[in-house]
């Protein structure tokens, strides 16, 4: 599937897990285009397929733009760069070395998976050389054409997270620091936005911090990498710094034991369906929200370990 959200900025569904969950986002200009996050490189042939009817070629690629190097994001980046041979990655300074050796990505991801499911979800990770990588200072403004983006170092959900803010359009992209964004449980005035703390690195602090200062630039629209546009970017951080509290207190309070963070998870998003007036019955927000849930939980544990650690 794709998405056309006008100001030439579009999207592919990547078909990573599920229908409507990874995007892989294109910004054009009148002098080439930019991907902002590929995911999987399973989605390098469906993107393939849809440059043309974005009125792009692959030689128009000039930037493939990571969030951040979670590998639902970036474990696509080595066939793209070898297909895109006049586009440069751009990353995190801190995520650059996994890109130019991804061993350690594809370890953690086995760790987690196991061996088989990583590379049936995965595949192969392709380096990038170095020479072809962009590392961003904090508040950078790259060039794309007529339009600037400028990139933002947004910890939070990760430390090697970057957000990107076109500047004519008003839009950030936004991965997963400003949450993630389920489409069904879209409701009059909200969408459903819900965070994302899983492991290793969420910190709230940070969270709220990146999101007050992607809000400070006034987007009129934020593109989280899950998925697709928010179109009231004040009502959906209003939401996601309340639930980044809750996930903190549901972490404290179950003094980081799993099962007992799972359980609360699901009452709080309960508590949120009725807040958000999401249109599921809470058994079938619990069903979709499961995979979120599971991660969630892990990560938030992962999180009340560390504190009063130093």
């Amino acid at each position: 599937m794709v998405f056309d959200y006008g100001n030439e900025i579009y999207a592919v569904d990547a078909e990573f897990g599920r229908e409507g969950f990874a995007a892989v986002y294109v910004l054009k200009s009148d002098d080439g285009a930019a991907i902002i996050d590929t995911a999987h490189r399973g989605s390098l042939p469906i993107v393939l397929r849809a440059l043309p009817g974005f009125g792009v070629s692959s030689e128009d690629i000039k930037l493939v733009c990571l969030t951040h190097v979670h590998l639902d994001h970036a474990g696509g980046a080595g066939v793209y760069m070898e297909r895109f041979e006049n586009a440069r990655l751009v990353v995190h300074e801190r995520g650059a070395r996994h890109m130019i050796d991804p061993t350690k990505l594809l370890e953690g991801a086995r760790a987690v998976y196991g061996a088989e499911e990583t590379a049936r979800m995965y595949g192969a990770l392709v380096p990038v050389s170095p020479e072809r990588i962009l590392t961003p200072a904090d508040g950078e403004r790259l060039r794309l054409g007529e339009r600037t983006i400028v990139c933002l170092d947004t910890p939070g959900h990760a430390r090697h997270h970057l957000a990107y803010f076109v500047e004519d359009a008003r839009v950030a992209f936004t991965g997963d620091v400003f949450g993630m964004n389920y489409g069904e449980l879209a409701s009059c005035d909200r969408q459903g936005i819900v965070p994302s703390t899983s492991p290793v690195q969420f910190d709230p602090v940070e969270m709220h911090r990146s999101i007050d200062r992607i809000m400070a630039l006034l987007p009129a629209r934020i593109f989280p990498a899950h998925f697709g546009e928010v179109r009231n970017p004040a009502l959906a951080a209003e939401d996601m710094h309340r639930m980044i509290d809750w996930h903190g207190r549901v972490a404290v309070d179950a003094d980081g034991e799993i099962d007992a963070v799972r359980e609360q998870l699901v009452k709080h998003f309960e508590d949120e369906c009725r807040i958000q007036r999401w249109p599921f019955r809470s058994d079938k927000v619990r069903a979709l929200l499961a995979p979120v849930i599971e991660m969630n939980a892990q990560g938030l544990v992962v999180w009340h370990g560390k504190q009063g650690k130093g």
